[in-house]
Parts: structure tokens; sequence; C-alpha cells
């Protein structure tokens, strides 16, 4: 009987079931697509954010002794300390090496163009080598990702190559030089070479980062480190981390690791935040010293963070107004069907029984319609995600029974109005039309 009277209910008033059930489907659809952006949202605008640059810096343990007075660095080990190139591939090696985009060395010298005494940085970097790992042999890394908001115009050196450079624009103004000029660069006495050797080169593009680098000149590591007599040695390495926005725990352990519990430890060790990932390159690299560069961490977190509070603002509102559009369409019919629940009333249908009735009939419509937005949002998010980040968003399967309970928490909230109305109705007003 209780099903007959549903089917009934749902066939003869088709028109106003539809209308409740598209209701609660866009609303469906909008909360899928939030959803699975906010589940990857993170990942995706972290990568989107590596633009601005590196946000780890590795030095030598010796550089990070703080002896800073009036501002100027009096530390004598400053750029006369190095860490060992080797010991690189131990970045991969941690804990979180999947959020590990990509690292580079850097390694500058003194030069001087032959005929000129005006010193000039020749930096050795990585452009985009080679970095066969265990775990994955075609593996490359460089300043193509992680500084891949620098600019260059023509093409980039092989990290192979003896011969090409990268020249910054502001010095190729200024020396007024351009792309396929031959350059012979001289070591200068600050070297650690002593026979002043020349090192013939082509400049293979021009450089433009709004930095330091548009006034150096740029080549692969192993030719920089070669003609300094520094075989195997770097300065500094930058390095392109995946990470989540810092929180209470990670401030925490920011101020003092040790003043964490072990739970608390464990918790911090086995997240994402760019302080955990810089303490773990610590372990890995004992004579290094591995930092968050925080303008750029909390630059992402701050960005993420505001996000995610877009988009449960945006899930609230599309609840609250998908809920009242439902209660306005429950609360019809309930006026419509007042001569039959008069009926029931008369016949000794309980109060209750006649709710269930009703709030059967909003569950259904919410379970349909939260189905319907399912598979329409799923196709939105994909839209989203090409056109904002050019890549799919991966659809995860605990979005499906949090749409549908969301669903079904629409039509039941909108039912509760309507509810009320149910109950003042008396049989005899109604059985006999004054109401």
């Amino acid at each position: 009987m209780f099903l007959r009277m549903i089917r009934r209910s749902f066939f003869e008033a088709r028109r106003r079931k539809i209308i409740a059930i598209v209701t609660v489907a866009l609303a469906a659809s909008l909360i899928t697509t939030l959803l699975d952006l906010s589940v990857d949202v993170g990942d995706k605008m972290a990568k989107e954010l590596k633009a601005y640059g590196s946000n780890i810096s590795i030095v030598p343990k010796s550089e990070s002794i703080p002896l800073k007075i009036g501002g100027i660095d009096f530390n004598p080990l400053k750029g006369r300390d190095y860490l060992q190139e080797k010991d690189l591939i131990k970045i991969k090696d941690i804990f979180w090496s999947n959020n590990i985009v990509g690292f580079t060395p850097f390694l500058q010298i003194p030069v001087g163009l032959e005929g000129s005494d005006a010193p000039l940085p020749l930096i050795g970097t990585y452009f985009d080598k080679p970095f066969p790992l265990p775990s994955d042999e075609d593996y490359h890394t460089g300043a193509v990702l992680t500084h891949p908001y620098w600019d260059v115009r023509g093409e980039w050196p092989d990290d192979s190559s003896s011969t090409q450079i990268l020249i910054g624009a502001s010095l190729a103004r200024s020396l007024n030089l351009s792309i396929g000029d031959h350059l012979k660069l001289q070591a200068s006495e600050q070297a650690d070479s002593t026979d002043a050797p020349l090192l013939d080169v082509t400049i293979s593009g021009i450089l433009t980062t709004g930095e330091s680098e548009d006034d150096a000149i740029l080549a692969p590591l192993a030719m920089v480190q070669t003609f300094a007599g520094l075989e195997g040695k770097v300065q500094k390495v930058s390095v392109s981390a995946l990470t989540i926005p810092e929180n209470n725990l990670s401030r925490k352990a920011q101020r003092d690791s040790d003043a964490l519990s072990s739970a608390e430890y464990d918790v911090w060790y086995c997240s994402a935040f760019v302080s955990s990932i810089a303490h773990q390159i610590n372990e890995a690299i004992p004579d290094a010293t591995a930092s968050p560069v925080w303008q750029v961490a909390n630059a992402e977190g701050a960005i993420i963070d505001k996000l995610q509070v877009l988009m449960l603002v945006v899930t609230l509102a599309a609840f609250v107004s998908s809920a009242m559009g439902v209660s306005s369409l429950i609360n019809t019919s309930v006026m419509e069907r007042a001569a039959e629940i008069g009926l029931l009333k008369a016949l000794g249908a309980a109060k209750w029984q006649i709710l269930i009735l009703f709030q059967s009939e909003a569950l259904i419509i919410g379970l349909i319609g939260g189905i319907v937005g399912l598979v329409v949002g799923s196709g939105l998010s994909q839209i989203v995600g090409w056109t904002v980040f050019g890549s799919a968003l991966a659809f995860h399967p605990i979005i499906i029974p949090v749409v549908l309970l969301i669903s079904m928490a629409i039509a039941f909230v909108g039912s509760i109005l309507p509810s009320r109305s149910i109950v003042r109705l008396m049989p005899v007003e109604v059985l006999y039309g004054r109401k």
C-alpha cells in the first residue's frame, strides 16, 4: 500500500516531481564539480604555483651559521663551502620523493671576457638534464622544471654541451651581444685555476628572469665545474616540491620539532608540509641545510586555503537554494493533496505515517537528482579541469556516497517546512472544503 501510494504520487504529479529532481540535480552537479576540484585543487594549484619558483633551498650546513652584524654577513665560509653533486640523488630518496617535482643545482664563479678585467658571474646549472633514478630511468630535472618563469629567446643549452651558454638579457644589451655570438671567457684571479684558461662559448639563447640572472652568464653545470676545477661540487640547490598548506601543527614544528609529542611528530612527518619535506632532506643529506622559501610556500598555502573556503561557501549556497526550491514544490504538492491527507487522517493514519510518506517521496527525489547530478557534475569537472589546468581531474569514488547523501539531505531539509502544513491540516475542514 505504501509503495503504491508513492508510485501514484509520482505518476500523477510527474511535472512537479521532475522539476524537483532537476532542482536537486543542478545542486548535485555543482557540488560534484566542486568536490572534484577541492580534492585535486591542492596538487593542481601547487603545480600552477610552481611558476613562481622553487619552495625549498639547500645550501652547505656551514652557510647556515648566522654571523650577520649590521645586516652584513661575516661568515668566512660563505660561498667557499660546497655540496657534493653525487648526493643530489638522495633528494629523491625521502618519504615524500614523489612530491619532489624537480631540483636544480647552482655553481657560480667569477669570469672575465677576453681583453676585459671586469668580472662577470658565470653560473653552472642543470637546464633539462637526464637524471636516471632507480624508480624512473627517464627522469629529467633542471631549471625547465623548477624555474618555469625563466623566459629564453633562442634555445636552451644542451646539458652535455661544453660550448653552449645562455646570457642574461641585461648583460646582452650592455655588451651588444645576440644569439649565435662567440665569447671567450677567462678565469678571474678569484677562481681556483691558476693558469687562467680560456673558454670558447657560443650564445644559444638570451635569458630573461627579472632577477640577478639577467646580468649573468649561465652554462651547463659540468662545463663550469671543469672550467673552475670544482668537479662534482655545487654551491646550492633549488627544490620544487608539491606541498599542502601549513597549519598549527607545522608551525609548532617550525619553532621546535623536538617539542612535538610522538603522535604529533608522526602526523607532521607523514604530511606533505614544506617544513616536513625540508626536514627529511636534512636527514638525507647531513652536510646540507634545507630551508623552505617561505615567500613562495606561504603564498601557495594562502591561495589554496582561500579557494577551498570559496568552494565551501558556493556549496552551502547551492544547498540552501536547492532546499528552498524543493520546499516550495513540496508545499504546493501538500496543498493540492490536502483532501488525500485529510482522508488518510480520517481513516486513522497517524501524523508520523503521513510525514514518512512525504519525506520518503522527498528522499527518492533527492536520490534520483543526486544520481543525475553525479553524472552531469563529473562531466563538468573534466571540462573545468581541461579548461583551467590543461589536464583531466581524477574521479574519486568517495564523492559518490557524499553527493548522494547531500542530495538526499537537500530534499529532506526541503520537506521539513511542508511537514508543518501536514500536521496542521484538520480532516473535517479539508473534507468539507473549508481549506
